[in-house]
């Protein structure tokens, strides 16, 4: 990191709380007046030119967009804004046979990415997996690589945020893996490893669907069956970094036995590896999810069951989880989402059904997200620890 991005980063990690409310501010809702900043965060708009001079002169801020006005006659108003290339993050996601990488600015506008294969999931070759990924992205980045303030890695599990450990990850097979400890031995910037459903969610927090509503939740269909959940205006992280885990609710038959070693959780039901199982059972051969695909769709009776039980027993998990949180969105991502209209009436009606009194007014929406999009909300991840 250069002498300049370091004094950025400097100025923004010693910020108090207010200024650390106000940069947010600036982050993900301008350019903004400094009344509509001092609105929002309940400072006088002294208090707000106080914080904001520091950011401005650190190359962090520009309040040089010329004026506008208000809606209201009267005196003009000069929008502030983040200066996006002022530093950079980088985001990870670590899939079972995969890493994706994008470098991004402030506001997690990708730079650059990329792709490589994962072989071997062994905690260590993952680390240098990692490790070369973000080297190959960096040299991509060119003089941008001297201002990258942050590395997010985002890993299916139980992930405590707060030391990057890995307590359990049932599709990547580790229990209590220090990967947070690792990577900040490999790599020259700071490091936040994060469930990956939430950092996907922090993403659509700041940057995305979160920014016009109050309260949403993300279910991700795929090889997991994950969710994230944002509300009153914060993800919901949990008092020990668990929270939103549909995927190992136990709403399933207890003789279906899930990756994480646990009776009748969704994801033994739901998963891809599950609903792949359940049609190479019935045709006494492996059959692959795509196969399993096609074959729903050409009519087959055993595929089609098994998306119809996998999307009834996801759909009453959504119920359940409107239930308790009342979220006014339920988002629905993840690769699974290709071939949602397998899963859309079955996962409706069971919704329906368990959905109770005004909970069932929740909307569900159908968001492809790619993977590079998971590895954003790693950089945002990345960008929010940052910033706070």
């Amino acid at each position: 990191m250069d002498d300049e991005a370091a004094a950025r980063v400097a100025l923004l990690q010693g910020a108090s709380a207010a200024a650390a409310r106000v940069f947010t501010v600036l982050l993900t809702r301008g350019p903004i007046s400094r009344i509509g900043i001092a609105k929002a965060t309940g400072l006088s708009q002294a208090a707000v030119t106080k914080t904001v001079t520091p950011l401005v002169a650190a190359g962090l801020v520009d309040d040089r967009l010329g004026t506008q006005r208000a809606g209201q006659p009267g005196r003009p108003v000069s929008p502030i804004a983040v200066i996006p290339d002022a530093l950079t993050a980088i985001g990870v996601k670590i899939n079972v046979d995969e890493v994706i990488a994008v470098a991004t600015d402030l506001r997690t506008g990708v730079l650059a990415d990329e792709r490589a294969p994962l072989r071997d999931r062994d905690p260590d070759a993952v680390v240098d997996a990692v490790a070369a990924i973000i080297a190959t992205l960096e040299t991509a980045l060119g003089p941008a690589a001297a201002r990258v303030a942050g590395i997010g890695v985002a890993v299916s599990g139980d992930v405590e945020a707060a030391t990057g450990t890995v307590r359990e990850s049932g599709l990547m097979g580790w229990t209590g893996v220090d990967l947070g400890e690792r990577l900040h031995a490999r790599l020259d910037a700071p490091v936040v490893v994060e469930n990956d459903v939430r950092a996907l969610t922090i993403g659509e927090h700041w940057f995305g669907i979160g920014l016009g509503t109050d309260s949403f939740a993300i279910v991700t269909i795929g090889r997991g069956i994950g969710s994230g959940l944002h509300v009153n205006g914060e993800v919901v992280e949990g008092a020990y970094g668990v929270a939103g885990e549909i995927g190992h609710l136990p709403l399933a038959a207890p003789d279906r036995i899930c990756a994480c070693g646990r009776r009748g959780c969704v994801e033994a039901v739901a998963a891809s590896a599950a609903i792949a199982d359940a049609v190479s059972k019935a045709h006494g051969r492996p059959v692959g999810i795509e196969e399993a695909a096609r074959l729903a769709h050409d009519g087959d009776p055993a595929a089609a069951g098994a998306f119809g039980e996998a999307a009834a027993v996801i759909g009453t998990a959504i119920a359940s989880l409107v239930n308790l949180a009342g979220p006014e969105l339920v988002i629905i991502g993840g690769e699974g989402v290709a071939d949602f209209d397998l899963f859309d009436a079955p996962l409706h009606a069971a919704f329906r059904e368990h959905a109770f009194g005004a909970a069932g007014r929740c909307r569900i929406a159908v968001r492809p997200h790619t993977f590079e999009d998971w590895a954003r909300g790693a950089a945002a991840a990345a960008i929010r620890t940052l910033v706070r």
